[in-house]
């Protein structure tokens, strides 16, 4: 590839190669994945390095499709819903079994809802499966009506009928059902094994079966290693029901928090794919090449505000906050890339037939007169210093360090920037221990509910402490609701609530930005930016020119450092000697 480098390429590849991986060969596949995970317990994760490798270890009833994004039936051979749209009746595909042999069946689906559905796996995602009958129940041991109900008598409405059968029953008709069953969080667990390490070890076992040599999935690949802040192995299952797409013997998740290290790494030959992780000074040369393809996908960057902290608890001193951050600064001269200032809750402004209503801009005079109604500024109270928290990154620093300006400049606060690796800033999050907080939303599955999800009062991922009964009553009213225009009309007077009240700050609509070796094949572009592993392989040289007519594009044509021979799944490998199409 041509030289464009922030540091020496030698000196990084050389000090992350013997520092870090050491004995380890090359995998077939290197990936950053930007941070060390928090777990891989698909009930219990809820990122996106996260579900970059579950989706690898996994597989539920429905997936999704490299290109669009859209959900797809996986283990589900055949899906029925009934007249009234309440039943849905999947059949499993036949001689599916777990990596160790042993065979997957309906119950063993029956059995992962209800996990994640008990408290006490405090699953963040449990909250989006209420519209299942007794989900709601089970999940709180109260009912809608916030009666208490013994979890023992809740009838929850997911059956195995029989070993292919898994019946699940709606409390209403959910437009987005199947889509929310693409989510990772819904993968299915190996029941015995986890049974099994919690017997073996009562207090650590909810890492103890995740580990590897432990952890038995059903996905396209294994757990063979795992360097705690180095990388995760993965190597191909050949017990996967679909083993013969799979090309990637081997693939590697770094967890690379520093940019610099992780760029230099992809031109050195050493990563093949790069995610978001790319330094900001260099994207308009970024932009001439064509590994680099900045698309708008479903995500929103924003401060979340800890709505329970005097003097955040008063609305005036949020509304001045958030009239005061210069949005447009932050995309056009720190980012680049494409991303948009966002003022609403829903990236872009719309999603699917929903359009936001008008939002707010920047207004300083109006931040003032905001901040001294609630008693503050010069003619007040002093506010007192606020605290920026945020997940360690070279760009979550810059922006900090921009609103931090805003609010000094024009608001005369004072803020001081507080980082934290990934683990401890998610639960500092979690439990309120800060004053506002970077943070991004990324669907889960392509319904716009899914981003007013997040803020109901009783959602593990609201992290705001704000509640408000309006905005909780107009999301539970929609989400029976399966007409788009009357569910849109809720939906708009719910996020009028939340953009009056400001518990989060919206700053920008993301854009996913994929830095990927040219020969990779199998890789697409969604709104979501899931890319699932299954689908990746190596393109040889015919296919690399043949897909690069294709695309016709002009960008500058970088040199590759995959292997020039290609890398197919035996499928592939069967449909190339026959002269069929290789797939896309």
């Amino acid at each position: 590839m041509a030289a464009l480098s922030l540091v020496p390429l030698a000196l990084v590849a050389w000090a992350w190669s013997l520092t870090l991986a050491r004995a380890l060969p090359r995998a077939d596949f290197v990936f950053n994945n930007g941070t060390e995970v928090s777990s891989l317990d698909p009930a219990a994760a809820n990122g996106i390095p996260e579900g970059r490798v579950i989706r690898a270890l996994y597989e539920g009833l429905y997936t999704r499709e490299p290109i669009g994004g859209n959900a797809v039936p996986a283990l589900a051979a055949n899906t029925e819903l009934s007249a009234d749209r309440l039943t849905y009746i999947f059949k499993l595909k036949p001689g599916i079994v777990w990596s160790n042999g042993d065979p997957l069946t309906a119950a063993d689906f029956e059995w992962n809802f209800r996990r994640l559905l008990d408290p006490e796996t405090a699953s963040p995602f449990a909250g989006e499966l209420w519209c299942i009958r007794g989900a709601r129940e089970l999940n709180t041991g109260r009912d809608a009506a916030d009666t208490p109900v013994e979890p023992g008598a809740v009838a929850l409405g997911v059956k195995a009928t029989d070993d292919a059968t898994l019946v699940i029953e709606l409390v209403a008709p959910t437009a987005h059902f199947l889509e929310l069953l693409a989510a990772y969080q819904l993968s299915p667990v190996h029941r015995a094994s986890l049974e099994a390490a919690r017997k073996r070890s009562p207090q650590g076992w909810t890492s103890e079966w995740t580990r590897p040599g432990a952890l038995v999935g059903n996905g396209p690949y294994v757990l063979a290693e795992r360097r705690l802040n180095d990388r995760i192995r993965l190597v191909k299952n050949e017990r996967y029901w679909d083993a013969d797409s799979v090309a990637m013997r081997t693939i590697d998740a770094l967890a690379i928090e520093d940019a610099t290290t992780a760029f230099n790494l992809y031109f050195a030959g050493e990563v093949d794919w790069l995610d978001g992780n790319v330094p900001a000074s260099l994207i308009d040369r970024l932009l001439a090449r064509d590994d680099f393809d900045p698309e708008p996908y479903f995500g929103l960057y924003f401060y979340r505000v800890n709505t329970t902290k005097p003097p955040l608890d008063d609305p005036r001193v949020r509304r001045a906050l958030y009239a005061t951050i210069n949005r447009v600064q932050i995309c056009d001269r720190l980012l680049e890339a494409g991303q948009k200032p966002a003022y609403t809750l829903v990236p872009w402004g719309h999603m699917g037939s929903y359009s936001s209503p008008p939002a707010k801009k920047e207004d300083l005079e109006g931040a003032r007169q905001a901040l001294a109604e609630a008693g503050f500024g010069p003619e007040g109270k002093p506010i007192g210093t606020l605290r920026i928290l945020y997940n360690s990154s070279e760009q979550n620093r810059s922006i900090a360090e921009l609103v931090a300006n805003d609010w000094s400049e024009y608001l005369d606060i004072d803020v001081d920037l507080e980082n934290q690796e990934w683990k401890s800033y998610v639960d500092r999050q979690s439990n309120l221990q800060y004053d506002v907080s970077r943070s991004s939303w990324i669907c889960d599955y392509l319904d716009v509910l899914n981003f007013f999800a997040v803020f109901t009062s009783e959602s593990d991922n609201n992290r705001t402490g704000w509640k408000n009964a309006d905005y909780d009553k107009l999301i539970a009213e929609a989400r029976g609701i399966v007409d788009p225009g009357a569910r849109n009309a809720l939906l708009r007077r719910a996020e009028t609530i939340l953009l009056d009240e400001l518990p989060i700050l919206p700053i920008y609509s993301y854009v996913s930005q994929n830095l990927v070796d040219p020969r990779v094949g199998g890789f697409g572009v969604n709104p979501l930016n899931e890319q699932n592993p299954k689908y990746w392989y190596w393109m040889d040289e015919p296919e690399l020119a043949r897909s690069r007519r294709a695309q016709n594009k002009r960008e500058k044509k970088v040199s590759s450092h995959g292997p020039k021979e290609g890398l197919y799944s035996p499928k592939a490998q069967a449909e190339r000697k026959a002269g069929g199409r290789t797939r896309k």
